[in-house]
């Protein structure tokens, strides 16, 4: 008898793989990115963990496929990336999210944002978004081009997330009504100095 029989786990099935999705999901937004493994997911789904790597690769590719948001950030960063100098890069990145948050895809962003805020026992939902698939993806761009990018991004963060609380979620008004256009020249300024301005 195969070690997976004696240890109860079930071989590949059509399930398997949204199974394994669902585990990581909601492993996801109970821990931290660094304190869930490959193993604890396979447990969680029942599998053996060889089946999560045959299906997703590596844990980060796991974990952009659970999350499943609707855009790619490596994709929406590249854009403005090449020809955008550092000091107007917060000025871009705010044309960025209006175009993302504006677009198509936004109720499952809104959801993602909902989900994270609603319960603060999956609080690491939007924790792990931010630092795996934002500032990871920013780090490459950015990292070599201002001090301190940990604070900085984070600091960019708190911004951002307060955007969107406050004009997708909560709908304060006038912010809520405010064209999308209007959104880089009104927040731009504040996300620049935090990517660029002093800070002490």
């Amino acid at each position: 008898m195969s070690d997976e029989k004696r240890a109860g786990r079930r071989s590949g099935n059509p399930d398997t793989r949204s199974e394994i999705l669902a585990a990581a999901r909601a492993l996801f937004a109970e821990q931290a990115f660094r304190q869930v493994t490959v193993r604890r997911i396979a447990e969680r789904a029942g599998v053996d963990p060889a089946l999560v790597h045959h299906y997703f690769g590596t844990k980060q590719d796991l974990f952009t496929a659970a999350i499943d948001l609707p855009f790619d950030p490596v994709a929406v960063i590249g854009e403005i990336a090449g020809d955008v100098p550092i000091e107007r890069f917060g000025y871009a990145a705010l044309g960025a999210f209006a175009r993302v948050w504006e677009g198509p895809g936004s109720e499952e962003l809104l959801a993602v944002m909902r989900t994270g805020l609603a319960d603060p026992d999956r609080s690491h939902l939007l924790r792990n978004i931010f630092e795996e698939r934002i500032a990871a993806t920013l780090r490459p761009v950015l990292a070599d081009r201002t001090d301190r990018f940990d604070l900085r991004c984070s600091l960019v963060a708190s911004q951002v997330f307060g955007l969107i609380v406050t004009r997708y979620i909560a709908r304060i008004e006038p912010l809520a009504s405010v064209p999308a256009e209007r959104l880089p020249a009104l927040i731009g300024p504040t996300v620049q100095r935090y990517l660029t301005g002093e800070l002490d």
